[in-house]
């Protein structure tokens, strides 16, 4: 059914001028879709929304970090790049939070992963509520994949998601824990 109705409001006096006011007319229009174009549009926004979500998720780490294990392999065999994956408890594992200071946010360290890895954030906080949904059981999955059994493990995998070397926190700040990964790096 098409068609435009009008209805009449009544707004009540006020009080505060003693002025009356007018009854006010209301346009309302009515708009007629059918069935298969409701669900194609509840479905459209539907997936803007998931795809939203996902894409927020995915780099909630920030700095170039994902937090989406299959979505960083997609972006690592496309970019033909290797992955990092940093299994880390960021509010309570202080060699955690040193390598986080020392070496991940560094500009050093940015300016070589931006352009040779594709790096993926395993986060095991204390409260595991704070981790969008499905994340903590992916990251415990991966986790008893690649035998973690420590914090902070640092793992370098091939693109195609292949185990080629553990490790873990290094002395010497953000130029030597470059070397190091690129000493990895180089045997892919």
């Amino acid at each position: 059914m098409m068609g435009t109705f009008f209805c009449r409001a009544y707004p009540k006096y006020l009080r505060c001028s003693g002025i009356k006011r007018k009854p006010v007319y209301l346009k309302i229009i009515s708009i007629n879709l059918s069935y298969q174009k409701y669900m194609k549009i509840r479905k459209f926004c539907s997936l803007v929304t998931l795809l939203t979500v996902a894409l927020v998720s995915s780099v909630a780490a920030g700095d170039g970090w994902m937090t989406d294990f299959e979505a960083a392999k997609v972006k690592a065999v496309a970019e033909k790049k290797p992955m990092l994956l940093d299994f880390t408890g960021s509010d309570w594992c202080g060699w955690c939070i040193k390598l986080d200071k020392e070496v991940f946010s560094q500009a050093e360290f940015k300016a070589y992963a931006k352009q040779s890895l594709v790096l993926v954030e395993l986060d095991f906080p204390r409260d595991s509520s704070k981790l969008p949904e499905g994340v903590a059981e992916q990251n415990e999955a991966l986790a008893k994949k690649y035998g973690v059994r420590g914090f902070p493990t640092i793992l370098i995998l091939s693109p195609e998601g292949e185990l080629v070397e553990k490790t873990g926190y290094q002395r010497g700040g953000s130029e030597a824990y470059v070397e190091h990964i690129k000493e990895i790096v180089g045997e892919i």
